[in-house]
């Protein structure tokens, strides 16, 4: 008898859109080991990036784990839609990952936050859990996550930015901040009016 796969059930789609946050786990198919170097960190980033202005988001914190990976995205539009951007993601990766003899598995986990972990400290807290997926693995020492080189953030036009440098929660505030009102570019900062 065939084996039947079932689904996972997600919320409506209308909880993935706008500047909704959500963390994202996927997972490699059967957890196998052996995908992640430092081309396919690159890789995965330039994937992401464009990801990022084609779905309209934000990565403040991305891990790649030996057998599976972590996103938290946050919408910056009215029209940011995160399903979207997860199955454009999903396909890159996996036409990547492919290549080299590995897939993800069928479905991605997630969990959307809810209202009363949209507070900034709570958000923060996510971030410090992502980031600390290293330690728990034992890939480095407690309170060594800052140095794992496969964790980052991402954000649309600041390629410089990383969440671990000094100033690193106010600049990525900040950045979250001007990427909403310019609507991820779309349009001039309304905070800084153009002069005639």
């Amino acid at each position: 008898m065939p084996e039947h796969r079932q689904r996972l059930k997600r919320l409506p789609p209308e909880h993935y859109r706008s500047e909704a946050w959500v963390h994202w786990t996927l997972a490699i198919e059967g957890r196998k080991t052996g995908w992640l170097d430092p081309k396919l960190l690159y890789k995965f980033r330039e994937i992401q990036t464009h990801v990022a202005f084609r779905a309209q988001i934000a990565c403040p914190i991305f891990c790649l784990m030996p057998d599976h990976l972590h996103l938290l995205w946050c919408g910056l539009t009215d029209e940011s839609d995160q399903l979207l951007g997860m199955k454009h993601l999903r396909t890159d990766l996996n036409d990547c990952l492919n290549r080299i003899g590995y897939q993800l598995q069928l479905q991605s986990f997630d969990h959307v936050l809810k209202n009363h972990e949209l507070e900034r400290d709570a958000i923060e807290s996510v971030v410090d859990y992502i980031a600390r997926n290293p330690e728990r693995q034992e890939l480095v020492p407690i309170d060594g996550f800052s140095s794992y080189k496969y964790t980052g953030c991402l954000m649309p036009g600041y390629p410089q930015l990383r969440l671990f440098q000094d100033e690193g929660w106010d600049r990525i505030w900040r950045t979250l901040a001007f990427l909403k009102r310019t609507q991820c570019f779309r349009v001039p900062d309304p905070k800084y009016p153009r002069k005639p």
